[in-house]
């Protein structure tokens, strides 16, 4: 019976935690939200309003009219679909060949590879920059999207998932006349749809934030995506909560959309990398 009471109390305990800490991560989020369908004057009133009624869209109609918003926009779903698309596909192939092939040197690559991954991607700035300066890449599309494209960890779990596929299934396709390019998309990666949704969404999400390659890259406004674009908003137009608040509201729409559509394939490809099968 104590040791019953004693779980209750426990589970009261994480409930109460859980739930804490829900509410810490969704009230900047409700205030950012209800920040941007204020009047400017509106969010310097004391005390705040928690629901702005009637709401307001002229921070809205404000940013879009007044900054090329549109164009940080396009060229932010142009670079996240385009790394998304070839960072899984070259992880894919990347994996498959560490995982299934034997060639020389192949304990050195996949080395090579956990020493990228343990490398912050702020210490290969410089490298990055000065190499895509000589080729003349900066300020341009594929500047911005060649260093993204690699991504170690994606290589890493992918390798760890076919390992994990029987050789029975590769040889038996090589019995009937598959090379390793239809093994690969027609056996290994139906096998791993799952960690292929979870890996391309996070991917997507992770390019669609990304503030720090695209400012050290790009150079003028038409480039700019919409991270470093908000920076620009703040900046030539002062410090104006609501506007401020609008732009982050416009930016996180496509992200937020992509995890409510794929919500269920991103938790099946979570559970399944942390080997819940």
């Amino acid at each position: 019976m104590k040791q019953r009471q004693r779980f209750s109390i426990l589970g009261l305990i994480c409930t109460l935690l859980t739930l804490v800490m829900a509410l810490a991560w969704v009230f900047p989020v409700y205030w950012i939200t209800i920040t941007s369908l204020k009047s400017e004057d509106q969010t310097i009133v004391v005390p705040p309003s928690f629901i702005p009624w009637p709401p307001n869209f002229d921070s809205f109609v404000y940013v879009l009219q007044t900054s090329p918003f549109i164009r940080w926009y396009l060229n932010t779903i142009f670079v996240s679909v385009t790394v998304t698309f070839f960072s899984i596909l070259f992880a894919l192939m990347c994996a498959y060949a560490l995982s299934q092939l034997e060639f020389f040197g192949r304990r050195f690559v996949y080395a090579s590879i956990l020493v990228g991954f343990m490398l912050p991607f702020s210490a290969l700035a410089i490298p990055l920059f000065m190499m895509l300066n000589r080729f003349k890449l900066v300020n341009t599309f594929p500047g911005l999207i060649l260093p993204q494209i690699v991504v170690p960890l994606s290589v890493i779990i992918f390798k760890q998932f076919f390992d994990d596929v029987p050789r029975d299934f590769r040889d038996a396709a090589r019995i009937d006349g598959a090379n390793n390019w239809r093994i690969l998309f027609r056996i290994y990666l139906p096998l791993n749809w799952n960690i292929t949704w979870a890996l391309s969404i996070v991917t997507f999400i992770g390019t669609w934030n990304n503030f720090f390659w695209p400012l050290v890259i790009t150079n003028s406004t038409p480039m700019l995506t919409i991270p470093v674009g908000m920076t620009q908003i703040q900046l030539a137009y002062g410090v104006q909560f609501a506007e401020i608040c609008a732009t982050a509201v416009l930016a996180s729409l496509p992200t937020s959309l992509a995890y409510i559509l794929f919500q269920k394939q991103v938790t099946q490809g979570v559970m399944a990398a942390a080997g819940i099968k």
